[in-house]
Formats: C-alpha cells, structure tokens, sequence
C-alpha cells in the first residue's frame, strides 16, 4: 500500500470517524493540523496534534496535542502527547531572530517570505527508529537519530543520537542503560520483527505477549 499524502487536514476525515485502524492509511482524530506529510497503513495521530512535512511507516502512532515537524517517524513508533519532536529553529545568528526576518509576508504586502530560510530549516530532518518510545512531554531537537527500540523518558530533552535500544532520560539527555544485553540486541535486530507482514505479526501475537525479549528469540531467530 503506497503512503497517504495529506497536503492539508483540519479534522479527521469522515471515512475515519469511529473507525478502527486500517491498512489503507491513517486514523486522524479531530482538530488535528497536518501539511505536506504522508502516513502508512495502521497508523494513528491523536487529538489536537500537529504534522508537519513528515512521513508514518506502517503502523507509527503519536498521542494527542503532539507536534511533530520534518520528522521521518519509523515503524511501530511509540509517541507519546504532548511531545515536540523536530522543533523548528529561529535564526538566532542574526541581529534578530524573530519570525519577521522569514515570515516577512506577514507583516509588509509588499515582501515575500524568506523560501531559502524555509527550505534550509525542513532540510534538518529528525529520525525515529522502529518500535521506538517517546515519553510524555518529551523534545527531540532536529537531526537528531533515535534508534530502533531507543526509549526516551517522559519530559527529556533530546540533542544527540540515541542509539537501538538504549534509554536516555534528563535535560539535556543522558544514557541511563540499555534496554538489553548487546547480544540480544544484536538478535534482535538481526531477526527485525518490525519488518515482518501483518499476517505474520497476527500468528505471533501469543509470543509477543507471553515471552520474554530472549525467549521470543529462542523461537523465531532460528
């Protein structure tokens, strides 16, 4: 299924109210604003948010009033609301650094805004690895990488890389430990379950839930 373009979304689309997740495209909940962003299968964007020239794999979901900019959201991500991730940056090497200098059209008819300010600034793109978990009120600043099955804490401040399964906390964020020991990670990502098909996700669904990270491997990394 190719990804859902949505150039712009105010409310959630009819064919979406009181649905269930679907593979054909996103469940946009209301008073959500969303520009320039495209959305994979099974995909969820909560109350109040805001999506903006970003991109859902399959089955990415963010929480309400989340405000998400120039951001790639992996498969399976985990966002939690209220979070800011991709924050936009104001120029603040100039003499000024309000939006005036970039949003000029704003403020005199006869200016046009700033399109190399805006081009240089979705350039900055952030990443967010598969199955990854951002906590409630989290930042993550732009071109930063958070990695595959990374937890990030509720209310951290991210400013570098998060690597696959590690958990960060604090502002500015620090690394508290690694989810996993590296050889599991390292089976982990090997045997990468979040590339696997719906169907195959729905006959493992019992061992997700009942078995250990270790002990799933055990069973499916053969």
């Amino acid at each position: 299924m190719e990804p859902q373009l949505l150039e712009k979304a105010g409310t959630e689309p009819a064919s979406h109210r009181g649905a269930r997740l679907s593979a054909s495209g996103p469940l946009i909940h209301p008073d959500c604003l969303i520009q320039a962003s495209t959305f994979e299968g099974w995909t969820e964007v909560g109350a109040a948010s805001r999506i903006l020239n970003s991109a859902f794999r399959a089955y990415a979901y963010c929480d309400r009033m989340a405000d998400i900019a120039n951001t790639t959201v992996g498969r399976f991500a985990n966002i939690a609301a209220m979070t800011r991730i991709g924050p936009t940056d104001h120029p603040f090497t100039h003499a000024a650094q309000h939006h005036f200098l970039y949003r000029s059209s704003y403020y005199w008819p006869d200016v046009t805004d700033d399109a190399a300010f805006f081009a240089a600034r979705a350039a900055r793109r952030t990443e967010l690895g598969a199955d990854c978990w951002i906590g409630h009120g989290a930042i993550i600043k732009p071109e930063v990488n958070i990695g595959i099955g990374a937890i990030v804490a509720a209310g951290a401040v991210v400013t570098r890389d998060v690597g696959p399964f590690q958990i960060v906390a604090g502002c500015p964020a620090t690394p508290l430990r690694s989810r996993f020991p590296q050889a599991v990670i390292d089976r982990l990502l090997a045997l990468a379950w979040w590339d696997w098909d719906h169907s195959r996700l729905r006959d493992a669904l019992a061992d997700f839930r009942a078995l250990r990270a270790e002990e799933f491997l055990d069973r499916y990394d053969a």
